[in-house]
């Protein structure tokens, strides 16, 4: 066998399953692109990022916020996608319409194999972290995504809807998915006294739903668990899970990182998970 040909067969074998994340930078490492390349590398994934703003944030909270020029968000995505082979496709927080926009554009220039989006639009306190023009582009963008992983607030402010229970969750997903034509994991990890927690998962292509049920974590050590999560998700589907199988691994793995790290310190506030659990 010619040398030329065993190198590329054994190029071929040893290929990274790379992720590409499109999210803002946490100086404080808990949230963002930093959880997301943690969660991407302890998951078997290779990270790749495109960085959308840089905060000054650290564990009590956001000091401020430097939107990074559309341009050069543009770039770092060419850049990516020119040359490497990127399996999955995980965005989180876009803070602007012209930001999603012209993710959506620069996206639509490749052969994408799967995006999960993880719609960061409302902040812990409630408010709205983005405006009507963005939450407009937004909803226009989110029939491009594989899975989208929104939590009950962000649930609501999609479909304009109040209350949202246990009970509801199964209908709230599958009327997340029809109406933007997408499969969705609905979270639940805002619902109130509850000591089992339960996600639930809508396929749009089988029309069907999946529940995922966790103990809840007594824990102050939960800032950056959307992240976490999504990146996870997205790893495993750049592995070749299924979707079920996809978010099945990243719940397992997302939780038994909250476990680990519930009793350690980091600053004085809201501390993240441990992500390199299996490590120690």
């Amino acid at each position: 066998m010619r040398l030329d040909t065993i190198y590329r067969m054994k190029n071929t074998e040893t290929i990274y399953k790379t992720v590409l994340t499109i999210a803002g930078s946490d100086s404080g490492g808990c949230a963002g692109i930093q959880a997301d390349i943690k969660s991407i590398s302890a998951n078997g994934g290779f990270a790749t990022s495109a960085i959308t703003a840089i905060t000054a944030q650290n564990t009590v909270g956001v000091n401020t916020i430097f939107p990074i020029p559309v341009s050069e968000i543009k770039n770092q995505i060419h850049a990516v996608l020119s040359d490497i082979s990127v399996d999955t496709i995980k965005i989180g927080m876009l803070q602007s319409a012209e930001v999603i926009e012209a993710i959506a554009q620069t996206l639509a220039q490749y052969p994408i194999k799967s995006i999960v989006l993880d719609p960061v639009m409302v902040a812990s306190s409630g408010q709205l972290l983005v405006d009507t023009s963005a939450m407009d582009a937004l909803k226009s963008f989110l029939p491009k995504a594989t899975l989208i992983t929104p939590n009950i607030p962000e649930a609501q402010a999609l479909l304009g809807i109040n209350a949202v229970s246990a009970d509801t969750m199964p209908d709230i997903a599958k009327k997340l998915g029809k109406t933007f034509k997408t499969s969705v994991l609905l979270k639940g990890g805002h619902l109130e006294n509850c000591t089992t927690l339960m996600d639930v998962l809508y396929v749009y292509d089988t029309d069907s739903l999946h529940n995922f049920t966790k103990t809840q974590i007594d824990t102050k050590n939960t800032h950056g668990t959307g992240c976490t999560l999504s990146s996870a998700i997205s790893t495993h589907l750049a592995l070749g899970n299924t979707l079920k199988e996809a978010v099945q691994r990243g719940i397992t793995y997302t939780h038994q990182a909250i476990v680990a790290g519930k009793s350690k310190e980091l600053g004085k506030g809201n501390g993240p998970v441990d992500h390199f659990y299996k490590l120690h």
